[in-house]
């Protein structure tokens, strides 16, 4: 029941998602890309005082990643660099790792049956590894090989 509705998250951050289009103005951007399976997106962030004032995305990918990447906005938007920073880590954890302590990422959660697909890990942390370079304003596009 549980890994039904986590499915049915999926499906509709996938069909439907936050914060997706491009963001003029943007202060740090960075282009990720899943050669694997071909799944690509931008970030773009509007950072001010060290917060993430505003977060957007767009791309082309699997149902997995554009998830990914619209639960990644809606975690992050409004967080300081630091809490980001360590979402971005504990997110990697959860799917990595056999690790279940990341209750406060909430909508995030409905992505921990990835790490059962080692290859799949790849189509949902593209997002969280390109939001990481646009960070440290890397120009060159980020892959997940």
């Amino acid at each position: 029941m549980l890994d039904d509705l986590y499915q049915e998250l999926i499906l509709d951050h996938s069909r439907h998602p936050h914060h997706y289009g491009d963001l003029p103005g943007s202060t740090h951007s960075a282009h990720g890309h899943n050669p694997l399976c071909g799944d690509e997106l931008f970030v773009y962030l509007v950072i001010e005082n060290a917060r993430i004032q505003n977060i957007r995305f767009q791309g082309e990918g699997c149902a997995i990643s554009k998830a990914s990447a619209s639960l990644m906005t809606d975690e992050l938007i409004g967080k300081t660099l630091q809490e980001a920073r360590i979402l971005f880590q504990e997110f990697h954890e959860l799917l990595t790792q056999e690790k279940d302590q990341f209750d406060h990422l909430v909508k995030a959660q409905a992505l921990r049956g990835v790490r059962e697909f080692p290859v799949r890990v790849k189509c949902a942390t593209l997002a969280w590894h390109t939001f990481e370079a646009a960070l440290k304003e890397q120009a060159a596009e980020i892959t997940t090989e």
